[in-house]
């Protein structure tokens, strides 16, 4: 059953953001070739447990991290946490890209290679392991961990969708 997603106001949240990836691209035109960058900008509110990505590009690299910030700012999710971890295990998909995403003991840190550790750290996961399986295109791997944060289930939603009390599980 698809629900419909609420967007999340970017002005009531402290947001960092975190540059995953510069890339310079060239477009060959008739004059030669035209130069320019692209972004990859994740934000996060760690305390709200909320994480956005978006991508920017423009002639110079301070544009195109400000595009990216302004189009992660209208993606947000937020994040079911369980404390400091994530609630159950997950596999997020996207292209040829896939991440998996298990919860980890107290004291454990965010073990993750960089774009899913920029993920993990602006959503205010502090324990968690992962590993990215398939693609190693930050773009592929930040969709899919978005993917597998979006699958995650709170007790709450399991037992309304099971119709049980939070106490049978």
């Amino acid at each position: 059953m698809p629900t419909v997603k609420k967007r999340l106001d970017a002005g009531q949240y402290q947001l960092k953001d975190q540059v995953v990836s510069i890339n310079r691209v060239t477009k060959v035109v008739k004059g030669g070739k035209n130069l320019s960058f692209a972004a990859l900008v994740v934000v996060g509110d760690p305390a709200s447990a909320v994480v956005g990505y978006g991508s920017g590009k423009a002639k110079e690299v301070p544009q195109a991290i400000r595009k990216g910030i302004e189009a992660a700012k209208k993606n947000l999710l937020r994040v079911n946490l369980t404390q400091t971890t994530i609630p159950h295990q997950v596999l997020g998909r996207y292209g040829s890209g896939m991440v998996l995403l298990k919860p980890a003991a107290e004291g454990t840190g965010v073990i993750a290679g960089g774009a899913v550790r920029a993920v993990m750290t602006s959503a205010g996961v502090q324990n968690v392991l992962t590993k990215s399986i398939g693609t190693t295109n930050p773009h592929n791997v930040i969709k899919a961990t978005f993917d597998a944060l979006g699958k995650l289930r709170d007790r709450q939603d399991v037992a309304a969708q099971r119709g049980k009390a939070v106490e049978e599980l």
